[in-house]
């Protein structure tokens, strides 16, 4: 054990604490009138109600389910789910400490069930938690991490708004303000929508030449541990940057700007690229058409549904002449290099939090209290 560091059960320096069961009518989709505070159901809110259980942000794990042992942080006067469990400190330890524990730490030991993982509170309870005796060192460490947090959550912001203004602004130019003389063509005209590979076909040789696999469920929730591994001798086209337009045409419909690593694009995956047009452009228009290939996708009779390459064809895109669209470059591409630019910055921002985190909250690397006073 680290010198000034001690290690007890989690049930005795934390109250755990299991969330509410509440009716889906009573949430409200977005905050509205009296229903302004947030309900967490696992990974993310779940809607609006009028009452809070936590005054502070609060660290609360996820105690059924597929998503069980995954650790989250309120925002301020929020409540949780009953598949959640809220970890509240107590005496000896901080709150703040207590979520980046929770963050660094596996759950495996303590989830029990198979066909629905669960972890109960009697089981977590006696979990071993390690943390300094000095609770200006546990701060310390907390202020560290969540600096890094806090730049992440800033640019996630800053991205959410740069997205709105630019489909108002491409909204107004190419929708309502359309000149009746601009031309037509079908979105697979203007874009090529390269379908992924097979990457069963193509596994990983060794552990230098591969690349992770690029899946839909990925676009959500990032490459993981758990990633698939493929070859990287695959070609050249197939292989996805950050910033590449990435279109799931399969199951859970989206576009978006990858902002991960470097990956081998899998199957139901476009990526989507022109030689043609400017690459806000067709993203912008791909955007434009999703809610339309959403609707096509819920009337497909099987359990996964999706959109067809004739589907592409027939969703139309308007085009100015070329002297128009150049005098537009310079409202929408800062627009969109700027959002890339942000998930880069993003990205190395988690890179050193995940290389942080472990040495942080194991007492291998400590945090000098005078730097942090200063």
């Amino acid at each position: 054990m680290t010198e000034g560091w001690e290690e007890k059960p989690l049930g005795d320096v934390a109250k755990l604490r299991q969330g509410k069961f509440v009716k889906a009518e009573l949430f409200a989709d977005e905050p509205s009138g009296v229903k302004v505070f947030s309900f967490y159901g696992g990974s993310s809110i779940r809607g609006y109600v009028d009452f809070y259980d936590y005054e502070h942000r609060q660290p609360f794990i996820t105690c059924r389910g597929s998503n069980c042992g995954l650790a989250f942080l309120t925002e301020e006067k929020a409540s949780v789910s009953n598949i959640c469990m809220a970890i509240e400190a107590e005496n000896e330890i901080l709150n703040d400490f207590i979520y980046y524990w929770a963050l660094s730490s596996s759950f495996e030991d303590v989830i029990s069930g198979s066909a629905q993982p669960q972890i109960t509170a009697k089981d977590l309870s006696k979990k071993e938690i390690a943390f300094p005796d000095s609770k200006d060192e546990q701060k310390a460490i907390a202020e560290v991490l969540s600096s890094l947090d806090d730049k992440i959550d800033l640019l996630q912001r800053q991205n959410a708004t740069l997205e709105a203004l630019a489909e108002t602004l491409f909204r107004q130019y190419f929708i309502e303000e359309a000149e009746d003389d601009w031309g037509e063509a079908p979105l697979d005209k203007v874009a090529e929508y390269l379908n992924g590979l097979a990457c069963q076909k193509y596994p990983a040789k060794n552990p230098v030449e591969r690349l992770p696999v690029l899946k839909i469920k990925d676009l959500k929730g990032g490459l993981s541990e758990s990633s698939d591994w493929a070859t990287s001798k695959v070609p050249a086209e197939y292989i996805v940057e950050n910033g590449d337009i990435i279109f799931s045409w399969s199951a859970s419909l989206l576009v978006k700007l990858w902002d991960g690593p470097t990956c081998v694009l899998n199957q139901h995956l476009f990526k989507v690229t022109s030689a043609l047009f400017p690459n806000w452009f067709v993203y912008q228009w791909t955007k434009h058409h999703m809610e339309r290939f959403i609707a096509i996708a819920e009337t497909k009779a099987t359990t996964m549904g999706h959109i067809k390459r004739t589907d592409l064809a027939e969703a139309m895109v308007k085009i100015p002449d070329r002297a128009t669209l150049v005098k537009m470059e310079p409202v929408f591409a800062p627009l969109h290099t700027k959002i890339i630019t942000n998930n880069r910055q993003i990205a190395t921002l988690k890179e050193k939090l995940d290389a942080l985190l472990p040495k942080l909250m194991s007492g291998e690397l400590r945090v000098s209290l005078e730097l942090t006073d200063a």
